[in-house]
């Protein structure tokens, strides 16, 4: 049997009296790419702030379960030293850093120095635009490269879950192949990702299996090759029909 490596059941969040989501279940079993898809303001990210505890004040209720144990109301930095990672929306980059300080940044919870020294090699090899820059600081590259920046660092961390928040936003469509090349490659290597993403084509085709959330709630799931060949779907989020 295939382990949970997320597991959400019931999720409920509230600010104030707006209800953001409104009862959703979704899991990750490991070595997945799962794909959470939508319109703006769906509730996509308050899903996944839900899951890392960066959520402003606000109420959530249901069950969320990482790795086989609760995390409901766990700080975000416990979450990060439990392996989970999240790349935010907007990339979050340490701007007057250089791009290997910001590596380095992403290992802060490990120890293991020759490790983290094989790691920085390793993600040059996969982001060779950063090896490139690798002294330059953070915020002169461009956003492209500051998303490769924040999936290299977060991957710094060995994660047994990543989370990708709408990580084509705002960049070039080359920029956007080479993204989704990167997050095709990393999952290839038995990562598990859960990618939140406004480009419902590249998603679906990337992953494995797929959630459509719309006003709060999971609308449609099911595996991603035939949602992409979904009329409803097609309709709705890839611009055909």
């Amino acid at each position: 049997m295939v382990a949970n490596v997320l597991k959400i059941i019931n999720l409920k969040v509230a600010y104030g009296g707006i209800q953001a989501v409104k009862g959703i279940d979704l899991e990750v079993n490991k070595g997945e790419l799962i794909t959470l898809i939508g319109a703006n303001g769906a509730g996509k990210t308050t899903t996944l702030k839900a899951i890392t505890g960066t959520l402003p004040a606000c109420k959530v209720e249901g069950d969320m379960h990482y790795m086989g144990a609760s995390i409901k109301g766990k700080e975000s930095f416990k979450l990060v030293r439990n392996n989970l990672a999240m790349v935010p929306e907007g990339r979050g980059v340490f701007t007057r850093m250089s791009i290997k300080e910001n590596l380095m940044m992403g290992a802060f919870t490990r120890n293991d120095k020759a490790g983290i020294e094989a790691d920085i090699d390793k993600w040059f090899g996969v982001f060779p635009r950063l090896k490139e820059r690798a002294s330059q600081m953070a915020g002169t590259l461009s956003g492209g490269e500051q998303q490769m920046l924040a999936m290299a660092r977060a991957l710094m961390s060995h994660p047994n879950l990543l989370l990708l928040d709408e990580p084509s936003m705002g960049l070039s469509p080359i920029m956007v192949e080479k993204i989704f090349e990167v997050i095709r490659n990393v999952s290839a290597q038995g990562i598990t990702i859960l990618l939140v993403e406004q480009n419902a084509k590249l998603a679906l085709q990337a992953a494995h299996r797929g959630y459509v959330m719309d006003s709060g709630y999971i609308t449609m799931s099911g595996d991603a090759k035939d949602m992409l060949n979904d009329p409803k779907v097609k309709e709705a989020y890839l611009g055909e029909g």
